[in-house]
């Protein structure tokens, strides 16, 4: 069965860099890029009127313009009430200790990686994702 994944990552490089990543990983994965986390929001919006499913999981960039990958869960979690919310992975350019723990401490976090994504990274993903 195919994963939906989804990228929302301001920065053109590290979306490339995260794609090629999951490219080469083993599975099938359907994955789609947002620049903003508002466009991120705007698909899940759309996803949920057509009936469609959202993501399985999330990548997403804590520093962006406009909204942060923060107000982005909050965000997140008031519009899928009903569904099972993604498993999102967040992925930051800065080793930032306050961020760290606070994805650590956060209930809809499910890791914290420093850009760019490994190999290494992605198996302890679907690894910790397959067996949930």
């Amino acid at each position: 069965m195919q994963r939906t994944v989804w990228i929302i990552d301001d920065d053109m490089v590290s979306q490339f860099a995260t794609r090629y990543c999951l490219e080469q990983f083993k599975g099938e994965l359907s994955i789609e890029t947002f620049s903003k986390a508002e466009e991120g929001l705007e698909a899940i919006d759309l996803a949920l009127e057509d009936g469609q499913r959202i993501p399985e999981l999330i990548f997403l960039d804590l520093v962006m313009d406009d909204m942060d990958g923060w107000q982005f869960i909050e965000e997140l979690k008031k519009k899928v009430k009903k569904s099972r919310l993604p498993e999102i992975f967040v992925l930051s350019a800065f080793v930032n200790a306050k961020d760290r723990a606070t994805a650590k401490a956060h209930r809809e976090v499910s890791g914290y990686f420093d850009k760019p994504l490994t190999k290494i990274s992605l198996s302890k993903i679907f690894q910790q994702t397959t067996t949930r």
